[in-house]
């Protein structure tokens, strides 16, 4: 059993930058891919970015590539989002996930773990 805490969301200007942390407890967060998505008011969610469990792989959505950085820290059992040039469109909730099996899986939101979310609000 893992338990994943976002943070770091909040309102930030269009242009902006926020870091996203994730926070895991319980089994070692190294056997876990994780990921980041988020949804939109009215809309699914969406997955935004992956990566494997010892970072040496990672994935982007077309629409996050260049402007957000995923990466994460074993050591902290923590992982994060970095994330600039916001817009509008980026305001979502975001979700921190985990699963034991495949980046496949997660990106296919087939997530073992959730998080309970946290709000990014772009401002324009």
């Amino acid at each position: 059993q893992v338990q994943l805490v976002e943070s770091g969301g909040g309102l930030v200007q269009a242009g902006g930058s926020l870091r996203l942390s994730c926070a895991a407890s319980g089994r070692p967060f190294s056997q876990y891919v994780m990921g980041w998505f988020r949804q939109a008011p009215g809309k699914g969610r969406e997955f935004v970015a992956a990566i494997s469990r010892y970072g040496a792989d990672t994935y982007y959505a077309d629409f996050v590539k260049g402007r957000f950085t995923i990466s994460r820290d074993n050591v902290k059992n923590t992982g994060y989002l970095q994330m600039n040039r916001l817009n509008a469109e980026d305001t979502a909730v975001y979700y921190c996930a985990a699963d034991r099996r495949s980046s496949t899986r997660l990106r296919n939101g087939e997530c073992d773990y959730w998080g309970q979310g946290t709000q990014v609000t772009v401002s324009s």
